[in-house]
């Protein structure tokens, strides 16, 4: 149980890192043109997206840097997270 939940943990790490750093590449909140509201809200987006590359990296590194295995918990979050990622790209075609 203890491997499956490593194996679904760093899975979807990868996910998770790999759409997040995609995500971040686009947001500009530093742009010029935006309004106040616009440009919260960017940075808003900015630092969600930089918090799940954060957490889908450590995911991923995990196995490497001796961490902890993850919990039940753990694999759960990083899986709805992958979960809603991978069923937005299918509904985008």
């Amino acid at each position: 149980m203890t491997t499956a939940l490593l194996l679904i943990h760093w899975a979807c790490g990868v996910v998770v890192l790999a759409e997040s750093l995609n995500k971040l590449e686009r947001t500009a909140p530093c742009r010029a043109g935006l309004r106040p509201r616009e440009r919260a809200t960017e940075w808003l987006k900015a630092t969600a997206w930089l918090l799940l590359a954060l957490g889908g990296g450590c995911a991923v590194g995990r196995p490497v840097l001796a961490l902890p295995v993850p919990d039940l918990g753990d694999a759960c979050f990083a899986l709805g997270f992958a979960v809603l990622i991978v069923r937005t790209r299918v509904k985008e075609g």
